[in-house]
């Protein structure tokens, strides 16, 4: 860029939610003109995830952190450079539900730029046939007989909004593709379409060797196809919202996903998955996770849900994953928040992933939410090699929760490190023996509970951490390796989720 020329800063706090600037006031026909991004990954109190940055004697600055994945930096999601009519449509809300066989869509279509215009719908099914219509920015468009989207069956209608002027010409067109289905958490069941669902999955991580959390299609699919090849039908953005592209399969693909949002660390008793020890350190405070970072979070789930909200395949909105629910603050810290988002979406149920830090009385915010979702280690970090332990524990835990909540519940996490090619006759951590059977236990408890309405093991594939003597060339519990070979538990887990195919 030449001296003198003209510059635009443009700013956005979060690393996983897409933001944009208008340039065209800046741009100089026929010359240069350079789009620089610049990226920070420091971490604060305000930030979500949170850390803080250290500042040593000779100068050095370290950055601590609360959650156990790396803390990758770069640009890991695609930029592009588009251009619009100066009067087009900005956005499009799409929400859906039956009148017995017929779908009802109902639509919002926001413009900008023109006030003489005039907004024309229609809805294309998957041979691209019209299948109705309506005029105006909103409107509901009826489709009779229609083909759901539900799980397995990912079927796409088109909606295809033009936006025109007074004379009738063309101004813009949007189209957004729309999977008609009905999502609902009712007393202990999850029901898609009315149908009870079984979530049976993973929680995954956005990771892979070379690429860090760079978005590659390739793997994308690959990581889709060993999902499908498991049984699985669902998967959780643990801990941050993916790549749009991830959600795009989802839905072409019927995959069911939980939307969770990068609000994970906020917990100062925790790390790693194991309490950090008897002292309890005051997570919600003034000093530490305070009203800047809720501000900070609320921030995130409204560009979670603006985002996201077109997606037949997210079912769920999870607001946090594992923060601190028994100190009193908590509540005060998630009722805006849970409120938030009850307001910007109430078609979906809303949940946050729970921690062992207490009983189910013991939790401040469980009545705030529609689901429970649990991660649950007993035979791992808490009682290693005591699997008949492990299944007492577990089994008596989770009853507590379903005597307690007239909720459903899923287990979003559990599974044990694994160390890929180690084996043993007998059973003991880190062999992928241990780790089948430690499954095997899991499932039979969530066999005997009617409450529990799904299962996603912690995790997909291994993946990088921070380096320190509590994690072995990263995280370990997946059940496949990092370059995505499985191990005995993926075996495991077929056999288990694809017998009644």
């Amino acid at each position: 860029m030449s001296p003198g020329a003209r510059r635009q800063q443009a700013a956005h706090e979060g690393g996983y939610t897409p933001f944009e600037a208008d340039v065209t006031a800046h741009l100089r026909p026929g010359a240069e003109n350079r789009v620089t991004a610049v990226v920070n990954n420091e971490l604060t109190w305000e930030s979500i995830p949170p850390g803080r940055v250290e500042e040593h004697a000779d100068g050095s600055r370290k950055q601590r952190y609360f959650h156990d994945f790396f803390n990758y930096a770069g640009l890991h999601r695609p930029v592009w450079l588009y251009t619009t009519p100066r009067t087009h449509i900005s956005d499009i809300t799409v929400t859906t539900t039956f009148d017995g066989t017929t779908g009802v869509v109902a639509y919002e279509v926001d413009s900008i730029g023109g006030t003489d215009t005039v907004v024309r719908v229609s809805l294309h099914d998957a041979t691209g046939a019209e299948v109705a219509t309506a005029l105006g920015a909103t409107g509901v468009l009826r489709v009779p007989d229609v083909h759901p989207w539900a799980p397995g069956d990912g079927y796409l209608y088109e909606l295809r909004a033009t936006l025109r002027d007074a004379s009738d010409g063309v101004l813009d067109e949007y189209r957004q593709t729309v999977g008609v289905r009905t999502v609902e958490a009712r007393g202990k069941q999850f029901l898609i379409n009315g149908t009870p669902f079984y979530f049976k999955g993973f929680g995954k991580h956005e990771d892979a060797a070379v690429r860090g959390r760079g978005h590659d299609d390739a793997l994308m699919v690959h990581d889709f196809a060993l999902m499908e090849w498991t049984g699985a039908n669902s998967f959780r953005t643990s801990h941050y919202p993916y790549a749009e592209e991830v959600l795009d399969y989802a839905d072409r693909h019927g995959v069911v996903v939980i939307d969770e949002t990068a609000a994970v660390g906020q917990n100062l008793n925790i790390a790693g998955g194991v309490f950090a020890g008897a002292k309890k350190a005051n997570t919600f405070s003034a000093d530490t996770i305070g009203e800047a970072a809720r501000r900070t979070h609320l921030q995130a789930i409204r560009e979670l849900v603006a985002r996201d909200r077109n997606h037949p395949s997210v079912v769920l909105w999870s607001l946090a994953n594992e923060p601190d629910n028994v100190q009193p603050e908590a509540r005060a810290y998630f009722a805006p928040l849970a409120a938030e988002t009850r307001r910007l979406d109430p078609t979906r149920p809303i949940a946050y992933a729970n921690a062992l830090m207490g009983s189910p009385d013991e939790c401040a915010v469980t009545d705030l939410f529609d689901v429970v979702l649990l991660n649950r280690y007993y035979g791992w970090y808490f009682g290693p090699d005591d699997l008949a332990t492990a299944e007492t524990e577990l089994e008596a835990d989770l009853r507590k929760w379903a005597e307690r909540h007239d909720k459903p519940i899923v287990i979003t996490e559990y599974g044990a490190d694994t160390y890929p090619g180690l084996r043993s006759a007998v059973p003991s951590p880190w062999t992928e023996e241990y780790q089948t059977a430690l499954l095997d236990v899991y499932h039979r408890v969530f066999d005997r509970i009617e409450a529990v309405v799904g299962e996603q093991v912690w995790n997909f594939a291994d993946f990088a951490t921070a380096p320190g003597v509590f994690r072995v060339d990263g995280n370990k519990k997946g059940v496949f390796t990092r370059e995505r070979r499985p191990k005995s538990a993926a075996f495991s887990l077929r056999a288990r989720w694809r017998k009644a195919d």
